[in-house]
């Protein structure tokens, strides 16, 4: 049996594992996931993560939990059961189990706070009994036959795992800022101070990034006293997301992406994925006359008096600058921050494999159909990268169940045929 190491444990670790789980309680051939983890199950939605104060809602329906859509490709003459098995571990179900269905329903299904989805992806590791290594990972290296990934303990610790598959999800760190300065926070730092009560008081705010990161924050600073909140962006506006039935299909439905020209895949993803805001956080900020949308990339930042000035640049008109008190720097996470933790040799072998620098662009032209990048002989699965080539609900909660599919599907291709090709392999008995 392969071992397929997944590094975070959110929605998409949980998601994989728990499609391997299935494959073998029906005796279906699927990987070991080991699932290397710092924190805890769905840790990115809980305080503890920087990314949250665990009390916002999640931005899409709860219902597009690590199964749906529920239309499994996987293995002919199976796929039913699968998707079936796979139903025990939902989102409706872990209401049934917690007795909070009805409600829920009588609610009109509400999306659940975040630290409420932790819990949820915590409750389907225990029923998976899912194999977890409590660590962060502090190496990656190119092994003869795969990957050789170090992990440290709380104690310092470390643990190393040999990995024939490795899969890379999370945003990365969140305590990067735009500056260390003591006016300047970054988001970790904000919902740290968020849930404490203890944000700094402040007239004049400014919230840099226009992503989701940014509308959360946002969503929380209204509910201070602050006489003005400043978002700045290089966009035009505040965009909201596209949450009709037509550009919700290209989430859950990755067939229909393949029809798309590339110009149309980037104009689908900037209206609906990045760079825009949830329809209901949009809302909350529409009838708050606090807010203000700035245009510009922040060039400088500088002392001005008790805060700071950020220089904004923008091509058509000269640079500006404006005063504020306090600056939180919401611009998300960072694409590639997993190539920090690659040796050597692992990067080597990745540039060979894109055909020159690692960059965002070329990483993302280069994953192939199973989510992994194409050209390398031992699998490097990068769901988070994967929105240009294959499909926007890849990197976020949309299609998980499509997203397990491909990887799982991959690792056990017979070696010369595509993923597509691959007939169901039964299980030798006790194997």
């Amino acid at each position: 049996m392969e071992t397929l190491v997944v590094v975070g444990a959110g929605p998409k670790a949980l998601a994989v594992a728990a499609k391997a789980h299935v494959l073998r309680a029906l005796g279906l051939s699927a990987p070991r996931v080991v699932v290397v983890e710092a924190q805890a199950v769905g840790g990115n939605w809980l305080p503890s993560g920087g990314w949250t104060d665990g009390q916002h809602r999640l931005g899409t329906s709860p219902e597009k939990d690590i199964g749906f859509p529920y239309r499994s490709t996987w293995a002919r003459g199976h796929n039913r059961a699968i998707n079936q098995a796979m139903t025990a571990y939902s989102w409706t179900s872990f209401l049934v189990e917690h007795g909070t269905y009805a409600e829920w329903i009588d609610r009109g299904r509400p999306s659940p706070q975040h630290h409420v989805w932790a819990k949820y992806l915590q409750w389907v590791a225990r029923e998976i009994d899912l194999e977890l290594v409590l660590g962060t990972v502090s190496a990656i290296a190119a092994a003869a036959d795969g990957w050789l990934v170090t992990a440290v303990d709380a104690d310092g610790v470390p643990t190393q795992i040999d990995a024939d598959a490795l899969m890379m999800t999370g945003p990365g760190r969140s305590a990067k800022a735009l500056a260390k300065h003591p006016k300047v926070l970054s988001i970790a730092e904000f919902w740290d101070l968020a849930g404490k009560r203890r944000l700094p008081v402040s007239s004049r705010v400014a919230v840099i990034g226009g992503g989701e990161t940014a509308g959360s924050a946002l969503d929380e600073l209204v509910r201070h006293g602050m006489l003005s909140i400043s978002v700045i962006s290089p966009m035009a506006t505040l965009y909201t997301r596209g949450e009709s039935y037509f550009e919700n299909s290209l989430f859950s439905d990755a067939v229909k992406w393949t029809a798309l020209s590339m110009a149309e895949r980037r104009d689908v993803i900037r209206r609906t994925d990045r760079g825009v805001f949830s329809v209901r956080v949009q809302e909350s900020l529409l009838g708050d006359n606090r807010v203000h949308h700035m245009q510009g990339r922040v060039v400088r930042l500088v002392d001005q008096g008790e805060g700071v000035a950020l220089t904004l640049r923008n091509e058509l008109r000269p640079d500006q600058v404006h005063a504020f008190d306090l600056v939180i720097d919401a611009t998300g996470g960072q694409p590639l921050w997993f190539l920090d933790l690659f040796d050597a040799n692992a990067s080597d072998l990745l540039e060979l494999a894109v055909g020159g620098e690692l960059t965002t662009a070329r990483i993302e032209a280069s994953i192939d159909y199973d989510l992994a990048v194409s050209g390398l002989d031992t699998k490097l699965f990068l769901p988070n990268l994967a929105a240009l080539a294959q499909g926007p609900g890849f990197p976020n909660l949309s299609c998980l169940g499509e997203l397990s599919d491909r990887v799982l599907r991959s690792m056990t291709a017979t070696p010369g045929r595509r993923p597509s090709e691959v007939a169901p392999a039964r299980m030798a008995p006790g194997g």
